[in-house]
């Protein structure tokens, strides 16, 4: 039985998204980014870095993933754990283990109990210290009360080798189509969580919708978050990591560098591309290089994120 007309079946999909493929390398200083193309890195015969290639050394490595949506089947991908899959296996393939990992939200696509429990245990297989959530519109489905029951607070901040991380929910009041909204609440906790911090402390933020405004007519994009970003402009190397739109679009803005990530589900047009946003159904041979992750390295002295999209191809 195959999975859709192209007569490519669910083992032939899989191949699919296990082949090697190409990257961009993200490297950030002083808010200004580089761009490496990983198709000059990487070894297509055995998907390692090239030999001889010298690459920054990082004190710690971090991971994003993005917009798992277990439990959508339809044709834009019928195997969404498949590709999750293929996703954790490149994370544990990586030569440096990254110290932790981010998801920036849908992780379900109905906030369905045997949803998160399929999520929950994909994950578990990732060799890694942690797993940081925020939610996605489509967790919050119940009004967030298993997302809540799972992974507690949607709004929280920790620190890691000097790197102060913001998790922040911009989709409990989210309507359909509309934009993220931070919220009265969460922006004075937020005013709160960096009182104290010293102007060099670098900061990562990460939510669901972008919070900045890169298509609002589908709804890409936190009405009140400038808001938001008034408060760190003290800092010197801001990072925000966000999700919704699965693709990599990257914006520096003043001191603040914008990152989506690629979902690991499915694919959606570019900005204004399409009637609509929603998922996109191309061939299978494409798909492999319209999903994957993020991987982020940070250099202590200079306080420098390296930014690299791997694509599950």
């Amino acid at each position: 039985m195959t999975d859709n007309h192209d007569g490519i079946d669910r083992r032939g999909f899989l191949e699919c998204m296990a082949w090697a493929g190409t990257g961009v390398l993200w490297m950030m200083s002083g808010g200004v980014l580089r761009s490496y193309g990983m198709s000059q890195m990487i070894d297509r015969a055995t998907g390692k870095l090239r030999q001889g290639l010298v690459l920054p050394q990082a004190d710690f490595t971090f991971a994003q993933i993005s917009d798992s949506h277990i439990g959508f089947s339809k044709p834009a991908n019928p195997d969404v754990v498949g590709t999750l899959q293929v996703t954790i296996d490149k994370l544990n393939a990586m030569q440096e283990r990254p110290a932790f990992v981010l998801h920036t939200g849908d992780l379900t696509h109905l906030a369905q109990a045997d949803q998160f429990d399929v999520l929950d245990q994909s994950l578990k297989g990732v060799r890694t210290e942690k797993i940081f959530y925020v939610p996605g519109e489509h967790d919050m489905l119940d009004n967030g009360k298993l997302y809540a029951e799972r992974f507690g607070k949607s709004t929280y901040s920790y620190d890691y080798h000097g790197v102060h991380f913001i998790g922040l929910n911009n989709v409990s009041d989210h309507v359909d189509g509309g934009l993220g909204r931070i919220g009265a609440d969460q922006l004075q906790w937020l005013r709160n969580d960096l009182q104290g911090l010293s102007a060099s402390t670098p900061i990562v933020l990460f939510a669901h919708i972008p919070l900045w405004a890169i298509y609002p007519d589908w709804g890409w994009g936190t009405e009140d978050s400038a808001q938001a970003l008034a408060l760190l402009k003290r800092f010197g190397s801001v990072s925000v990591l966000n999700g919704h739109i699965h693709q990599t679009i990257q914006k520096v803005e003043g001191n603040i560098t914008f990152h989506t990530a690629c979902s690991t589900a499915f694919p959606q047009p570019a900005p204004g591309s399409a009637p609509s946003a929603g998922p996109l159904k191309v061939p299978t041979e494409k798909l492999r290089s319209m999903l994957g992750m993020t991987n982020v390295q940070y250099v202590e002295h200079n306080h420098t994120l390296a930014v690299t999209d791997t694509l599950l191809s």
